[in-house]
This record gives C-alpha cells, sequence and structure tokens, in this order.
C-alpha cells in the first residue's frame, strides 16, 4: 500500500514539475472581443493538455507599454505579448514590410502578398527567438485628426504620432515635413486629449477598441499603412513544453488567429460606419495630391532599405507580388 502511494504522489508531483504557465500581457482592454477569445482559446488548451499548459492574460495594458512588456519577457516575469510589429523591430526589423507606408493600395492587394510572405516571417520571427501564431488583420490605418486633412500641405508640419521603435514610419514623415511624436500606445489618447499630438494613424476598430476617436472630428481616408496583430511567445519558454503540447498550442492559437484575420476586416468595415454614426466627419484626400505623397515615400523606403533597416531583398519580393496582382487585376499595364 505504500509503494502505491508513493507511486502515486510521484506521478501527480511529476505532472506539477512537467505543467507550464504561459503569461501573456496586452493593451487590449478586458471584456473585448479578443480576450473572451483568447481566454476561450486557454481553456481548451489547459483541457486538452490536462493541465501541463497553462495561459495567463493580462489585459488592459496593466504590465505596461510594449518595451515594458519586452523587459519582463527578459527577465521570465513574463513569457509572451500581444503585439503590433513595430513593437519588435529591434528584435525582427522586417516585419515592418507590411506597413510600410502607402505600399498597398486595398485589403484584397495586402491579402495577395501574404498568402507568400506570411510564412517567411513567421519563420523569421522564430528565428529570432520568438513563436508566432499568424497574423490577424487590422485594416488600414487612416488619418484621424481635429481639422480636416485634404493635401500635403495640410499635413505639414502637424505632430503626428508614431509608434515607439518604429524608426521607419519616423523617418517616413518627417520626408513628408510632418512632426514626427513618439508615444507608446498607452499615451495616445492622453496626447490627443493634451494636443501634444495632431494626428494619429489607427485602423477605425482600433480607434473604436482604445477610444482614440472621442479625441478626433475628422477621418482622411488615406490607405496608409497596413496594420496587424500578432501574439509573440518566447521560444525559450515554448521550448519547454513536449512536442504534443507544443502542437496543441499551435493548433488551437493558430486558429484562433485565422478566425480574427477574418472577422476583423469585417469588423473595421463596421467600426467605419460606428465612427460616422458618432459625429466624425469624413473627408477626400486630393487624388493628385496622392501621387505626390507616393512618389516622396517610394523614395525615402527605398532609401532605408539600402541602409539595411530591413531586408531589402524581401521588401523587392513584396513589391513584385504588389506588381503581379496590380497586372493581374488590370490596374497597370502588362508588360
Amino acid at each position: 500500500m505504500n509503494r502505491i502511494l508513493i507511486t502515486l504522489l510521484a506521478l501527480v508531483c511529476a505532472g506539477i514539475a512537467n505543467a507550464a504557465t504561459l503569461k501573456i500581457a496586452t493593451v487590449t482592454p478586458e471584456g473585448s472581443q479578443w480576450m473572451d477569445d483568447m481566454r476561450a482559446g486557454a481553456k481548451e488548451i489547459k483541457e486538452r493538455t490536462d493541465g501541463r499548459v497553462q495561459i495567463k492574460f493580462y489585459g488592459g495594458g496593466v504590465m505596461g507599454n510594449d518595451s515594458k512588456v519586452l523587459g519582463k519577457m527578459r527577465i521570465g516575469a513574463l513569457q509572451g505579448g500581444a503585439f503590433t510589429p513595430s513593437a519588435l523591430a529591434s528584435i525582427y526589423p522586417d516585419l515592418n514590410l507590411y506597413g510600410l507606408p502607402m505600399v498597398f493600395n486595398s485589403e484584397e492587394e495586402a491579402s495577395y502578398v501574404r498568402q507568400t510572405m506570411d510564412a517567411k516571417l513567421q519563420a523569421g520571427l522564430e528565428e529570432a527567438g520568438l513563436v508566432n501564431f499568424g497574423f490577424a488583420a487590422g485594416g488600414f490605418a487612416i488619418i484621424m485628426s481635429n481639422t480636416p486633412i485634404t493635401s500635403l500641405d495640410d499635413l505639414r508640419g502637424k505632430r503626428v504620432w508614431v509608434p515607439e521603435g518604429d524608426a521607419i514610419s519616423y523617418e517616413a514623415m518627417q520626408a513628408l515635413s510632418l512632426a514626427p511624436m513618439t508615444l507608446p500606445l498607452t499615451d495616445v489618447l492622453t496626447g490627443l486629449q493634451t494636443g501634444l499630438i495632431d494626428i494619429v494613424g489607427i485602423s477605425p476598430i482600433g480607434a473604436l477598441v482604445l477610444q482614440w476617436h472621442t479625441k478626433v472630428k475628422y477621418i482622411t481616408e488615406l490607405p496608409m499603412v497596413y496594420t496587424l496583430g500578432f501574439m509573440a511567445i518566447q521560444k525559450k519558454a515554448f521550448d519547454k513544453l513536449s512536442a504534443d503540447d507544443q502542437q496543441m498550442v499551435r493548433e488551437v492559437m493558430t486558429g484562433i488567429y485565422k478566425n480574427f484575420d477574418r472577422g476583423n476586416l469585417v469588423d473595421n468595415r463596421g467600426a467605419r460606419d460606428a465612427l460616422l454614426n458618432a459625429g466624425i466627419e469624413s473627408v477626400v484626400f486630393d487624388e493628385a495630391e496622392l501621387e505626390r505623397i507616393r512618389a516622396v515615400l517610394d523614395k525615402t523606403i527605398l532609401a532605408l532599405g539600402e541602409e539595411g533597416r530591413f531586408s531589402l531583398e524581401l521588401y523587392e519580393e513584396m513589391m513584385k507580388l504588389v506588381e503581379n496582382y496590380r497586372r493581374d487585376n488590370g490596374q497597370v499595364a502588362a508588360d
């Protein structure tokens, strides 16, 4: 009898020793669909691994901004976070490729490119030490402001928000004669409220979730930047899971992010309507001015690639895919 009890106790202790808790931080508010879906995924993972893998989410920015979350990941206080590409630019700069200003004209164009490029960026991120379960499109960041923006002259001198770590967007905004202001995501609402910044670029759904729409009066529906969100977990923490448990986590979380990717674009269109219904006025950017902006940005982006800010090879591959899409859809002349 004693031997049986000792054996059972040893098995219980082994199960405890092999259990892993992955602590994940995000600025996404509690009660949001993202938090609900991720916690449902965590519950499924716990059940399917018999409690060996537990995921705990800290929402609403309680763990601080991106730089603080990354710092806590380095010391093991957290194992991962939900990020936008610029947050991890210092770790894997090529994540910024999709978010280069005005490289895509439409969501359909971006989706076509991603069919080829997503897997390459995920592999690069994993080589940099972070496991990812897919990218969720956030729609295009459009201009939101308290004065109407319809031309390049309307932009000049305006203080525009640039995310922490996004050196590429910072230099691109300077090239357009704006005054970029670097702030963590958690400080932008206060920046709009106090007048520290004049312009933000964010997707409609992002503006609603983060309540930025309460501090602006106009939107200029210019597809400035294609936005993405994703979750990243330290590979060294993920590798401590058994191969079967790793596969289970990948299966569940990849499925959730595929749903996010599909659903976010639909939600984003609804969010745009909600902004207009809330009294925010939509203004149209002058088409001729748009070409002036593209010319400046194309030159700036190419120069940054030549400086090694991102893989010029991957950038050229991405732009070749863009060209193919436009040609196949009659948007450029065939060779």
